[in-house]
């Protein structure tokens, strides 16, 4: 394996179009964090770039829908996001963002690179124009029915509903978003990358020579080329993004999948001056940290970019994660099916490393995987808190209970003693070999395995009982017990980092680097140690209630937006209608009827009589709150026995989208029995 003098980290950029979720998290930002931070630990040169993707079609819809500036939407979720991932831990260098003057320099800049190289071709091609609006239409701002599934509110590069990828023109009678009109095709001009004319070397570049590759993303890429790449276009006819640099270009911008990857060199260059060692220096290691939905982007079209520019490094690797699910369901932020990390951050205050840990051990590295509450509930209280936590805090009890705190010389080792030392080593290069592979699941599970021998150890050995006994013997036990611990503020830190930083500061330690891992001598003879308290502590089922509840709410509001009006019912003759009576009555007593969830017992006053009738409303009125309330009734149906009781009669009520039922009444109070006409 080729060594390299430093790396360069890139992580996905986020859109600012909304908050952070649990699957950016677990897909992108949470495996950059720990594969940088094991980097530093390593004493290695790297630096780790991020920021906000800021141009794009969905950030003007959603400008539009808020009647708020693109720039406004941008701002909030710039600063909303950049906070929420300091809060988290997310150990970024600089977070920039695209609209800083600095990008918008190099992205012009880069194109006109390319442009003068001759490298683009012009096409002109027939596109969506809204008359009314006086602008052509991105695919996102055309509606139309899918012609797969029927969905009425497909968009014109995808339908939501079946997950079917769309052109505007597969559209069943396709409409403009912004005025509502229907489209027309129009010739417009723009400029392409030849994606074909590098194929060949694209073939070379990932095909043969980077068969290291995740076999995700290998065979994403590989499905590209087989495929056959066609030219695609950098520009746009938009108003916001960046002007295309060049004479009558007016009206056009950057694509954003032209200008969002060169944010990483204009972040790089924000962060220092020697920023051209980092993309222009063949040492140079460069990692994209993305999401499957990013493959095609960092592994064919932006290496394309770079290499007819000509002077740029290329990646070495793109360890890209596939897809996290929520609650067995597709997380969606226009259905506000997520996880938001700010919002967690305020529900589960100092609980960043709980997140951190049950999102990388649940890591979607190859596969889509799912995040369920009890599932993270079930990490911290059976991993966390009872395996680490356990054999952190016994340690540390024993230790200020015998020594009063100081670090015991260890005396003689046993078998078992010598097996103990050795499987440290053994694990730290475990480890560490998973980590140098991305598969950062693995790694973890594998660091934990270091609490689980230091709790089985202290199991074996019950330091508790030898002390009685054999005081001597019980100095080596608690000082590997220490050791591992020690260890553990090491091999847990990528992952942990904030449980690890309090292990470490309760242990009064200096910080180590990576390779002081596996050592056994971390914890001198006595070393004064000091108590950090409980690392991590049980979370409750009322928190993870609550949650769930949160999901469902969104679940059930959810369908109602997406309810559709029944349809009408086949036509009546006046004479059909007429022989229905309907009338105004009063409720003057109602109970629930036993062994029923759903039914009411109702005694009506119908001016006519007083009558009972039977009806599943319970789940909507309580017994005491209808008493005396007007409502309407048919007085004429049939009677029918209903749990054993006669019901005459039939309350009219109105089923609203989310399926509740609601009475029927008279806007003000009329005589009981009065008809309805």
């Amino acid at each position: 394996m080729k060594k390299f003098k430093r790396h360069l980290i890139t992580s996905a950029l986020p859109y600012a179009n909304g908050p952070i979720h649990i699957g950016h998290l677990a897909g992108v930002y949470v495996p950059s964090d720990i594969y940088t931070r094991y980097l530093r630990m390593k004493g290695e040169d790297v630096i780790s770039v991020c920021g906000s993707d800021e141009h794009g079609v969905p950030i003007t819809l959603k400008a539009r829908k808020e009647g708020v500036t693109p720039q406004e939407i941008v701002d909030r979720y710039h600063l909303l996001n950049k906070k929420a991932f300091e809060d988290f831990g997310i150990a970024f260098d600089i977070y920039s963002r695209t609209s800083n003057k600095v990008h918008y320099e190099t992205a012009s800049e880069f194109f006109l690179n390319l442009y003068n190289k001759g490298e683009f071709i012009e096409k002109t091609s027939e596109q969506y124009y809204d008359e009314e609006a006086g602008c052509f239409l991105a695919d996102r701002y055309i509606m139309g029915t899918c012609p797969h599934c029927g969905n009425e509110n497909a968009y014109g590069d995808q339908c939501e509903k079946c997950g079917t990828s769309l052109s505007p023109s597969d559209l069943i009678n396709p409409h403009s978003t912004v005025s509502g009109s229907k489209p027309v095709l129009r010739e417009t001009m723009h400029w392409y990358l030849p994606l074909d004319k590098y194929e060949p070397w694209l073939k070379k570049w990932i095909l043969n020579d980077h068969t290291e590759w995740k076999t995700n993303v290998y065979g994403q890429c590989k499905s590209w080329l087989d495929q056959g790449l066609q030219p695609r276009a950098v520009s746009r006819d938009l108003d916001w993004g960046i002007p295309v640099p060049v004479k009558d270009a007016k009206g056009k911008v950057l694509y954003v999948w032209f200008d969002a990857p060169i944010g990483y060199i204009s972040a790089t260059k924000e962060l220092t001056p020697d920023w051209e060692k980092y993309w222009k220096d063949s040492e140079t290691r460069m990692i994209h940290f993305i999401g499957k939905d990013n493959i095609v982007f960092h592994c064919i079209i932006f290496p394309a970019m770079l290499n007819a520019e000509g002077s740029y490094i290329l990646p070495e690797n793109v360890p890209a994660n596939e897809f996290l699910n929520l609650e067995n369901d597709k997380i969606s932020t226009s259905r506000n099916w997520a996880v938001w990390l700010h919002e967690y951050l305020e529900d589960f205050p100092g609980k960043q490393d709980v997140l951190r840990y049950s999102l990388c051990a649940s890591a979607p590295e190859t596969k889509d995987n799912d995040f369920t509450w009890k599932e993270f509930q079930a990490r911290n209280n059976n991993e966390l808190v009872a395996i680490l936590g356990n054999f952190v805090n016994r340690t540390i009890v024993l230790t200020n209970n015998y020594y009063d705190g100081k670090v015991p010389q260890t005396g003689a080792t046993d078998q078992n003693d010598e097996l103990v030392l050795k499987e440290i080593e053994k694990i730290r290069k475990n480890v560490e070999t998973s980590l140098e592979n991305f598969r950062f699941r693995e790694a973890l599970k594998e660091a934990m395995n270091l609490a689980r021998l230091g709790n089985k150890y202290l199991a074996d050995a019950e330091p508790w009982k030898v002390v009685k006994t054999d005081p001597e013997r019980v100095k080596t036990i608690m000082n590997i017990a220490l050791q591992i611990t020690a260890n553990l503020t090491i091999i847990l830190e990528p992952f942990l980092p904030f449980s690890m930083e309090k292990l470490r500061k309760g242990l009064n330690l200096e910080k180590f680097t990576w390779n002081d891992s596996g050592r056994t001598d971390l914890l001198k003879a006595g070393h004064m140690i000091g108590n950090p308290g409980l690392l991590f502590e049980k979370i409750e089922d009322d928190a993870i209630t609550k949650q769930i509840d949160k999901l469902l709410a969104t679940k059930k509001a959810n369908e109602a937006a997406s309810s559709k009006t029944v349809p009408a019912k086949s036509p009546v003759t006046f004479d059909e209608f007429s022989k229905v009576d309907i009338r105004t009555a009063t409720i003057l007593e109602a109970e629930k009827v036993p062994k029923t969830t759903k039914l009411l017992k109702l005694k009506i006053d119908t001016g006519l009589d007083v009558r009972t009738i039977v009806s599943g409303i319970a789940e909507y009125y309580e017994p005491k709150d209808i008493i005396g309330k007007q409502i309407s009734i048919v007085a004429n149906l049939e009677p029918r026995k209903i749990k054993g009781i006669e019901s005459k009669g039939m309350i009219l009520m109105a089923e609203d989208k989310d399926g509740r039922l609601v009475m029927v009444t008279p806007v003000q109070s009329v005589n009981n029995g009065s008809t309805i006409k």
